[in-house]
């Protein structure tokens, strides 16, 4: 399947089914992994919270709890409450169901504030999207190593900066950050609740990395249990994600077999987009 195609899906599933008014049903793609990607979930529940919107109002959070993880090969059912509703200001809560069991809850918040004080953090300085290698390459020779990588749904192009956790891993270093750049692999609708979700989705992808390619490990090369207990994601700007943006991450801190995950979405002139903060259970079996 080409890359295209996979973006093509990724499309596909943020097309929502509508029920009713409070009620979406949403399908999965023809590749999984062995649960329901949380990225997958929070971005069609995002897309659910954004099609029951009376006004078109900017999001500003959204924050997830995974509670149980979901079977790929049955549809999800996301049920909305709408919590508030105000010209300038909406909150809602999505439920997502499979079976009449309770898998992730998103609440999404919104907020139209206007022009105000600015600032912000500082993109680091790294090579141009142009200048360095698709992730196609860095997989090469490493496909039996990580084939959870090499096997994906790629429906989002991505760059690495520096070298990912299988290749640093092979020169016996360690990282406290890993910079990826990313785009999706076809054009846009001019939709900002999809271009929202196609980051949404994205921000559950190498926000873990850093926590074990701190200790110099890797996926696929050491014995590494990781699940997404709770993520969070705020939104600064409004998206552009058929362009390239950076996810720049690291993690503060790992401590009783959890750790946690921080991430910047840049655009190109380095403003920053959106933050991501994931907690995620990790244990490593050496």
């Amino acid at each position: 399947m080409s890359r295209h195609a996979d973006f093509d899906e990724l499309l596909a599933i943020l097309h929502l089914d509508r029920v009713d008014e409070n009620t979406f049903i949403g399908r999965h793609p023809s590749k999984n992994p062995v649960r329901t990607f949380g990225g997958q979930m929070m971005a069609q529940a995002f897309v659910a919270a954004g099609r029951s919107l009376n006004h078109p109002t900017p999001p500003s959070a959204l924050s997830a709890h995974f509670i149980a993880g979901g079977d790929p090969e049955q549809d999800l059912e996301f049920h909305v409450v709408r919590l508030r509703d105000e010209r300038r200001f909406a909150n809602r809560r999505v439920d997502v169901m499979q079976n009449g069991q309770l898998l992730t809850t998103v609440l999404v918040s919104y907020l139209a504030g206007g022009k105000g004080l600015e600032h912000g953090v500082e993109p680091p300085q790294i090579d141009d999207p142009e200048a360095v290698l698709p992730i196609d390459e860095l997989l090469r020779g490493y496909e039996k190593i990580v084939p959870h990588f090499a096997d994906a749904l790629r429906p989002i192009e991505w760059r690495y900066t520096n070298d990912p956790a299988w290749i640093m891993r092979d020169k016996g270093g360690t990282l406290g950050h890993n910079r990826v750049w990313m785009t999706a692999q076809g054009p846009m609708p001019d939709d900002q609740v999809l271009h929202g979700a196609a980051l949404v989705y994205s921000s559950d992808t190498t926000v873990l990395d850093s926590i074990i390619t701190t200790h110099g490990l890797s996926w696929g090369h050491d014995r590494i249990f990781a699940v997404t207990t709770n993520h969070t994601v705020w939104f600064h700007r409004p998206i552009r994600f058929d362009e390239w943006v950076l996810y720049s991450t690291t993690s503060p801190v790992a401590a009783d077999s959890r750790g946690l995950g921080t991430g910047h979405f840049f655009d190109r002139s380095g403003q920053p987009l959106a933050t991501v903060v994931q907690e995620g259970i990790v244990k490593h079996f050496p």
